[in-house]
């Protein structure tokens, strides 16, 4: 790791240790009870699990808050005494209880519910503007990074609109920069794309498409006339957020069906040897490579290559 990246990773952690602090002291995590009630954070967890489920074991109830045995007893114990549920030995395995909520616990828990989104909605209402939305999606963003593998995010394709440009631009230059060290000509060069597709756009033989990821921007394609017969596909890019989901293959795929839909004979585009994923895309798709061409730009020696693909 070179000494800039591990300075970029100590940043990013002390910019998580510190959210981290922020949050827990923002939902009263440090407090001795929640939201006013007579239970703590993982007191009140352990109730919405046994509400949501509807009874449970006592070990299931442990995994899945990754709680201490031990600590998960004295609290069973305790709610037990306090008449909050009932804990029944498993007929298959007597060392195992069953827990559900009684009445009472069901109440507490109710009140404990109302108060938790009260508090939740006044916060969101506090927000200015767009901020609610924007904290959503933050959050939701947070849970997917940090969340179980397995599961994988639905990805949305959708044509452009206000805004998208210039979204389109500052990724490239940003991430071209940061990860080929390309200078700010190649931005420059986007934005003359950019802003030639939108003079020259012609909705019945041209499109951009935008994929998303919970509302959020994570890659792009043009498709735009090279001749009456050809189409030329433009600026593909996958945001890191975004990769590994087969998004890049989802974009080109759109662009070959749309050009097929259009009447174009062949699709062709440029690229760079170095770019290798986009390559992979190109050549999975059919798309031949016909040329090559070593030349200077972005402030290094590149060597740019024509792909072709015959409809």
């Amino acid at each position: 790791m070179s000494p800039h990246s591990k300075a970029e990773q100590e940043t990013r952690i002390d910019t998580i240790r510190r959210f981290n602090r922020f949050y827990t002291r923002k939902i009263g995590v440090l407090e001795q009870h929640l939201l006013e009630s007579p239970f703590t954070l993982t007191e009140a967890r352990v109730l919405f699990e046994l509400a949501h489920r509807g009874g449970a074991l006592a070990k299931e109830i442990g995994a899945e808050l990754g709680l201490d045995p031990g600590y998960l007893s004295r609290i069973v114990q305790d709610f037990t005494e306090q008449g909050l549920i009932t804990r029944k030995l498993v007929p298959s395995d007597r060392r195992q209880f069953e827990l559900a909520l009684t009445a009472k616990g069901k109440q507490a828990f109710s009140r404990l519910e109302r108060a938790s989104r009260q508090e939740v909605g006044n916060m969101i209402e506090a927000l200015p503007g767009d901020g609610g939305q924007r904290l959503v999606a933050a959050m939701t963003t947070i849970e997917r990074l940090l969340g179980d593998a397995d599961e994988r995010p639905e990805v949305t394709l959708r044509t452009h609109r206000p805004g998208d440009m210039g979204w389109i631009v500052q990724q490239h230059g940003l991430l071209y920069a940061r990860e080929y060290n390309w200078d700010i000509s190649f931005e420059g060069l986007c934005a003359e794309i950019v802003a030639q597709f939108l003079k020259d756009f012609d909705p019945a033989r041209e499109r951009c498409w935008i994929a998303e990821i919970d509302g959020r921007q994570v890659g792009s394609v043009f498709l735009v006339k090279h001749s009456d017969d050809v189409a030329k596909i433009r600026l593909l890019l996958t945001d890191p957020a975004g990769r590994g989901l087969g998004i890049g293959k989802r974009l080109v795929d759109e662009c070959i069906a749309f050009a097929r839909s259009c009447g174009y004979r062949k699709i062709t585009l440029w690229t760079q040897s170095i770019l290798l994923a986009a390559r992979g895309i190109y050549q999975s798709a059919g798309f031949v490579h016909v040329a090559t061409e070593p030349h200077r730009s972005f402030g290094h020696d590149l060597i740019g290559e024509t792909w072709e693909l015959a409809l």
